[in-house]
């Protein structure tokens, strides 16, 4: 049986032990790698997949369960279960972070925006799920839409070293963009009035509309995100597994699953 199948058959079988928890690897199973795969995806051993608290894309707690879901953390989990090495999760505060991370190598794994600029500094696979871009604003807000956003006096929080920062710096010519270091700070700062909006993927300003009654997700969007999974730079020798991996895991349903899961929302329609 090839390499492909292997995969195809592994994804396809397993999905449903992923999200129960992921049970350890069979001796095959991990015997099927080749372990020049094993060593440029997972060099320390452990696959350190980084993740940060506050998007179901990374990683967030479920309400009823006290559980940690997220589609980096899960997808995470099943790629090092199929490689056959421990699951090791890296918290950090905010994206840019685990960003930061995999341009050092201080973690092997995560799942986040594949902007231009962060393809110059870690490597992806091909995009797995699109993201509407919008505004999180408080109750009596001037903002019904995003084309009030860019006015003087308006104060707009974004994510600090986000793609948002990046975005928005540029594209404002009167608003005024304040950079939070997390988004338990920017919801802080939206209860208090001082931010007058604050702007990233609809799937962390749902999680954040959740512990903020009476605020609202204005309609529409400014712009998207492509999600998919990333790595350091220099783990060719992984590559064309990994992109494989991510493949099956959209078309074996596993990917749709752990969206499921994790609650995920503010997908974009086709």
């Amino acid at each position: 049986m090839n390499q492909l199948r292997r995969l195809t058959l592994s994804s396809a079988l397993l999905a449903l032990a992923v999200l129960a928890g992921c049970a350890a690897p069979t001796p095959a199973q991990s015997a099927a790698i080749d372990p020049q795969v094993r060593l440029a995806l997972a060099p320390t051993g452990a696959l350190r997949v980084g993740v940060y608290l506050g998007s179901p894309t990374s990683m967030v707690t479920d309400a009823k369960t006290g559980e940690k879901v997220g589609v980096a953390l899960d997808l995470g989990r099943e790629l090092a279960r199929q490689l056959g090495v421990p699951f090791q999760p890296v918290q950090y505060q905010r994206v840019a972070e685990v960003v930061d991370a995999l341009k050092v190598g201080a973690v092997d794994f995560t799942f986040t925006n594949a902007s231009p600029a962060r393809a110059k500094i870690v490597d992806f696979t091909a995009a797995l799920i699109d993201l509407e871009l919008g505004y999180l604003v408080p109750p009596g807000s001037a903002m019904q839409s995003a084309a009030d956003a860019d006015r003087t006096g308006m104060r707009i929080g974004v994510a600090q070293g986000s793609t948002s920062q990046g975005t928005l710096t540029r594209e404002y010519k009167q608003a005024k963009v304040v950079p939070v270091p997390s988004l338990q700070v920017a919801a802080e700062m939206l209860k208090k009035g001082q931010l007058d909006a604050f702007a990233t993927n609809k799937a962390i300003l749902f999680e954040m509309w959740d512990g903020l009654p009476g605020f609202k997700i204005l309609d529409g969007r400014w712009g998207l995100e492509h999600l998919a999974v990333a790595v350091p730079k220099g783990r060719e020798a992984g590559l064309p597994y990994l992109k494989q991996f991510a493949q099956e895991a959209k078309t074996s349903g596993l990917l749709q699953s752990i969206i499921h899961k994790s609650g995920l929302r503010g997908t974009a329609q086709p």
